[in-house]
């Protein structure tokens, strides 16, 4: 599979290779040169085609948000601006997160997890149902895990996602949408109460991996 090309947009050159390797850290991602300037960002957009850039909002020659507007490529906002007015002109333009700095670097590793589970799911070539548009949603935006209620949905999506065979957590992830830390905790609760099955399977390493099915009835 090919690396998820992203261009990070930012004119103080320490932040920038802080995010730089964040992204560098992640796997199935690429980090393209930053650049500093809306010229140079435009530029390198026609140049070198990324998937994803990253803009902060306050550049020497003009406005990250009207970059991520013009440019038509996926975007997060990274900025330290915290007002509503910006917040909303950034989702207006299309990005599809913002982040306030400074942020921990787990935090963009999260949200970049989340977009290659979104992109994931909506490679597909073939027209999409209600259920695979609402698993992209999900995957981009993470589930509020907090109420009861998303708990009980989020469950239902783990079961949906094993009905299309046994898979591992990280394979059950994949499917709904979510992270494997999510699933794993979900699939283990599951298990407690006898909807799930697990089984241990050796690979080539020798390491033992638990595979996850539903339980007979459960479906």
């Amino acid at each position: 599979m090919t690396d998820i090309r992203v261009l990070i947009i930012d004119d103080d050159f320490r932040v920038a290779g802080v995010h730089r390797d964040i992204v560098t850290g992640v796997r199935g991602f690429a980090a393209l040169e930053p650049v500093r300037t809306a010229a140079d960002a435009l530029a390198a957009v026609r140049a070198e085609a990324p998937d994803l850039i990253l803009a902060d909002v306050y550049l020497p020659d003009g406005d990250g948000i009207e970059v991520v507007r013009a440019c038509g490529v996926d975007a997060f906002v990274l900025s330290a601006a915290t007002d509503a007015r910006t917040v909303r002109r950034a989702f207006r333009a299309g990005a599809l997160a913002y982040l306030v700095k400074p942020f921990e670097a787990r935090t963009l590793a999260d949200r970049l997890d989340r977009y290659a589970r979104y992109r994931n799911l909506l490679s597909d070539t073939a027209p999409l149902t209600q259920e695979q548009i609402d698993r992209a949603a999900t995957a981009l935006r993470g589930a509020p895990e907090q109420a009861s209620l998303s708990r009980s949905a989020t469950e239902r999506t783990i079961l949906g996602a094993l009905a299309d065979g046994e898979a591992s957590a990280s394979e059950v992830a994949d499917r709904s949408g979510i992270s494997r830390a999510t699933a794993q905790r979900h699939l283990t609760a599951l298990a407690s109460r006898g909807l799930v099955e697990i089984s241990l399977r050796y690979g080539t390493t020798g390491r033992p991996e638990h595979r996850f099915r539903l339980a007979e009835g459960a479906g």
